[in-house]
């Protein structure tokens, strides 16, 4: 049993690396959508697109998670991604661009 307890840990254990490249690259997406919303002057906060993404990964859940849980995740996610824009809007600022 204790073995089986180690496989499932070691497949988690791949999930959660995979999950920290993906976060890793959405968070460098996100600081460029940060410089081109400098250069248009737009706001960072979007209402509208958060609703989108909310819809789209809800969309796509198949359990075992609840569309409430996916919905929190992505809460933090966009939290953290709307940080990131935010520091490269004002970095862009910053530096007279």
């Amino acid at each position: 049993m204790e073995k089986e307890i180690n496989d499932w840990r070691l497949k988690i254990d791949e999930i959660d690396e995979k999950l920290v490249e993906l976060f890793n690259l959405r968070a460098e997406y996100a600081s460029e959508i940060g410089n081109v919303k400098k250069k248009l002057r737009i706001s960072i906060y979007n209402p509208e697109r958060e609703n989108q993404i909310f819809t789209h990964v809800q969309a796509r859940n198949q359990g075992p998670l609840s569309n409430e849980a996916i919905r929190r995740l992505f809460e933090r996610i966009i939290d953290e991604t709307r940080r990131l824009e935010r520091e490269s809007f004002e970095k862009e600022q910053g530096n007279g661009h």
